[in-house]
């Protein structure tokens, strides 16, 4: 038995050690032998010593040890404080954007005449447009043909001079009817096969984004009976129109916008405080618990806000005023994610930073409107208003 000596080819020695081989062992690692030999020894540096020396024909894997404790890249470290300056940013944006959107819809319903009219006209016609890109999505298309594009435009225009109509006819029946035999005649008329579904859709567009928003010039101008009972018309400025100014369609439109931001806003903080329930899969966000505080902050804000204008003289009536703006709130939210949900996306549009788009911010409004106008129309004056 033949023994062989180990030495380490470093600068620095280590202890020699004989380590006891056979004659066929040395026979093999000959230098004349052709076969290529395996490695006696084996360098390997890992984090803890700097040598190690490995015996013969061991595996050492080169790897550092493994640990449970989660590891975080440079990368993510540097996302994370760019994640929440975006996210301060966007709230940031909303809230901006949020009380700029407020001031100026409070100085157009003020304002009132040509003014609100052709504000709504120009809401109605980016609306009417967002929503045609939303039948044109992906996610709706793969069920449904769209309507051609020159359609979509020509419905969008329409749209835009319903509000316009009302305000200086009076009406809307007579516009919408005539609108609707345009669009089912230029569907007829185009070239190819007309579908069904094109036709369906732009009604329906014809109805949701221009007919439905009409309602608010017919409230807001329709019902020009002053309000004579109201305090705060008594002291506003002559040079503003004076008390003839405060109408019973100014009053009622200033109660119903404010009834569906107070149904808006604490439905939202209901639902991040005591959600559990959801309401409907088609907005998983939505819960019973938020919703039933909604309709109480809603009622409330039209009790309030009717003893502050002095008008209705009726308690009820209020109240009926306060439940038709926030059904009309809700379902108006929730058909709007309905048409989100199909198009599979996530706002109708990027208009308004931190808000989406035109219809993201008036879904809420679109049947209130109507609702409110016929109620004061029809019951109203059995109560001397």
């Amino acid at each position: 038995m033949a023994h062989l000596r180990l030495t380490n080819s470093l600068s620095s020695p280590l202890p020699e050690k004989l380590v006891p081989v056979s004659s066929q062992s040395l026979i093999l690692h000959h230098p004349f032998y052709f076969a290529k030999p395996k490695p006696l020894i084996r360098l390997a540096r890992r984090t803890g010593p700097p040598l190690v020396l490995a015996a013969v024909g061991q595996a050492e894997p080169n790897r550092l040890p493994q640990t449970n404790a989660p590891q975080v890249l440079p990368e993510e470290e540097e996302d994370l404080p760019s994640k929440s300056q975006q996210q301060g940013s966007q709230l940031r944006n909303r809230v901006v954007f949020g009380l700029g959107i407020g001031i100026g819809v409070g100085g157009v319903v003020l304002a009132g005449g040509w003014v609100f009219a052709t504000a709504i006209a120009a809401a109605v016609f980016t609306g009417a447009r967002e929503y045609f890109e939303l039948v044109r999505s992906r996610g709706i298309t793969e069920g449904m043909t769209p309507p051609p594009r020159y359609v979509s435009r020509v419905c969008s225009v329409i749209c835009a001079l319903m509000p316009l109509f009302v305000m200086y006819r009076g009406h809307v029946d007579v516009s919408v009817t005539s609108a609707a035999f345009v669009l089912a005649t230029a569907l007829l008329l185009q070239r190819g096969s007309p579908r069904f579904a094109q036709l369906s859709s732009a009604i329906f567009g014809l109805f949701y984004c221009g007919y439905l928003p009409s309602f608010w010039v017919k409230l807001r101008c329709g019902l020009a009976a002053p309000a004579l009972n109201t305090r705060l018309g008594a002291t506003w400025p002559i040079l503003l129109g004076g008390q003839a100014h405060w109408t019973v369609g100014l009053v009622a439109t200033l109660i119903t916008i404010s009834s569906v931001i107070a149904a808006d806003t604490f439905a939202f903080l209901g639902g991040k405080a005591f959600g559990r329930t959801p309401l409907t899969s088609i907005s998983p966000k939505k819960t019973w618990e938020g919703t039933i505080i909604g309709f109480c902050g809603c009622i409330v804000t039209s009790v309030v806000l009717s003893k502050v204008f002095s008008w209705p003289i009726s308690l009820s009536s209020v109240i009926a005023l306060g439940v038709l703006s926030f059904l009309g709130s809700v379902f108006g939210d929730l058909t709007e994610s309905m048409i989100k949900r199909d198009a599979g996306v996530k706002d109708s549009g990027t208009l308004i930073p931190g808000h989406g788009g035109v219809l993201d911010r008036a879904d809420s409004y679109l049947f209130t409107g109507a609702l409110a106008y016929n109620l004061i129309n029809t019951f109203l004056p059995l109560y001397g208003v």
